[in-house]
C-alpha cells in the first residue's frame, strides 16, 4: 500500500488524488426520494400512505456519479442533456455548486425527467421514472472538448438512450480510446429487461457486447451480471464478459461487500457494517466511483476496504455526496 492510500484510509475524507480528471456520461434528471416504506398491499390501493420524509435531489446515474467523484476530491466532468427548461437550469447549478463541470446539451423539443425513488424497508428500491431528456441523448450532443485533461471515462444509464446504445457509446469510446482515457461501464439494469420481446432485448445486449472490447473496467451487480451474460452464476458470468473483451469487473455484492475480478481471479472484501441506513438510493454509484478513482492501486484488497468504509460512511449520511435541488 502507498502513502497515499495509506493516509486515505486513515483520514477518512478524500481518496487518494488520481490523475487527470474524470469525465462521466450519463444520465441527469430530478429524484424525489422517500424514507423507507413498508411494502403493504394498501399500495396498490386507493388511500394514502405517510413517509418519515421525503427529499429532492439530483438524480440520475451519471450526474450522481460526477458529484460523488466531486465530494471525493478528484476533478470531475459530466456530459449529458437536459431540457431548455426550469428543471435543467436548476440541475445545472447543483452539478457546479458540488464542483462539476457541466457540459449540458439543453434541448427545448425536450422536458427535463424525473425519477421517483420509492424504497421499502426489507432494503428493496423501485423507480417509477418519466425521463425524456436522457433518452433523447445523441452522440451529436457531446461536446467532446470536454474530454481533454481527462484520465477516464465512465459511461453510466447506457440502456435508456436507443441513440447512443445502437452506435453513439461506439463512437464515444473510440474517441475517448484516441485520446487515451481509460473506459468504465456501468452494465446495470435495462429497464426493457422483461418487458421488450426476446428479440429486442437481445439486441440490445449485443448492442452493448460489440463495445465491450473497447472497456477496461466494468461495474455491476450480481443480479444484472448473470442477466446480461445469461449465465447461471456470478463465476460463469464474469468469465464470459473476460471472453467478450472487459479487462476488469468491479462487483457489487451487497450484503456480501464488494468484489475485483481480473484475469479470473475474483478479490472480495467484505462491507463495513452501518450503524444506521439513512442514504437508501445511490450506494452502487458510490461504489463504482470508488473503484474507477482507485483503480490504479496495486493493492486490491486494500482498494476494496476504503471503498467498502467509504460506501457504509454515505449510508449513513456521513458523507453528503449528492446535493439536494433549492
Amino acid at each position: 500500500m502507498n502513502a497515499a492510500m495509506a493516509t486515505a484510509l486513515n483520514s477518512g475524507n478524500e481518496l487518494p488524488a488520481a490523475p487527470g480528471a474524470l469525465c462521466v456520461v450519463g444520465n441527469v434528471n430530478r429524484d424525489l426520494k422517500t424514507s423507507p416504506l413498508r411494502a403493504r398491499a394498501e399500495l396498490f390501493q386507493d388511500g394514502e400512505t405517510s413517509a418519515e420524509w421525503m427529499v429532492e435531489t439530483i438524480g440520475g446515474g451519471g450526474a450522481n456519479s460526477a458529484c460523488i467523484a466531486a465530494a471525493l476530491g478528484a476533478r470531475a466532468v459530466f456530459l449529458g442533456k437536459t431540457g431548455a427548461d426550469a428543471l435543467g437550469a436548476r440541475l445545472e447549478q447543483a452539478l457546479r455548486r458540488q464542483g462539476v463541470r457541466p457540459h449540458l446539451a439543453r434541448d427545448p423539443s425536450v422536458a427535463t425527467g424525473t425519477s421517483l425513488a420509492l424504497a421499502f424497508e426489507g432494503g428493496h428500491r423501485h423507480f417509477i421514472s418519466c425521463l425524456p431528456n436522457n433518452e433523447a441523448l445523441r452522440f451529436e450532443d457531446l461536446d467532446l472538448r470536454a474530454l481533454e485533461g481527462c484520465a477516464q471515462l465512465y459511461r453510466a444509464d447506457l440502456w435508456f438512450s436507443r441513440p447512443m446504445l445502437f452506435g453513439g457509446n461506439q463512437r464515444l469510446f473510440q474517441a475517448a480510446r484516441n485520446l487515451g482515457l481509460s473506459i468504465s461501464l456501468d452494465l446495470n439494469w435495462d429497464p426493457r429487461w422483461g418487458v421488450a420481446s426476446p428479440e429486442e432485448i437481445q439486441a440490445r445486449k449485443q448492442a452493448v457486447r460489440e463495445v465491450l472490447p473497447l472497456v477496461h473496467l466494468a461495474h455491476g451487480n450480481a443480479r444484472e451480471l448473470k442477466e446480461f451474460t445469461g449465465a447461471p452464476d456470478l463465476d460463469q458470468a464474469l468469465r464470459r464478459l473476460e471472453d467478450w473483451g472487459v479487462q476488469a469487473v468491479g462487483v457489487h455484492l451487497g450484503a456480501a461487500g464488494a468484489g475485483y475480478y481480473h484475469r479470473g481471479q475474483l478479490i472480495v472484501e467484505p462491507p463495513a457494517p452501518a450503524a444506521r441506513h439513512v442514504n437508501t438510493t445511490g450506494t452502487g454509484d458510490v461504489l463504482s466511483v470508488c473503484l474507477m478513482l482507485l483503480h490504479q492501486q496495486p493493492d486490491r484488497s486494500a482498494q476494496l476496504r476504503l471503498a467498502n468504509r467509504i460506501v457504509t460512511e454515505f449510508i449513513e449520511g456521513k458523507r453528503q455526496s449528492i446535493p439536494a435541488l433549492d
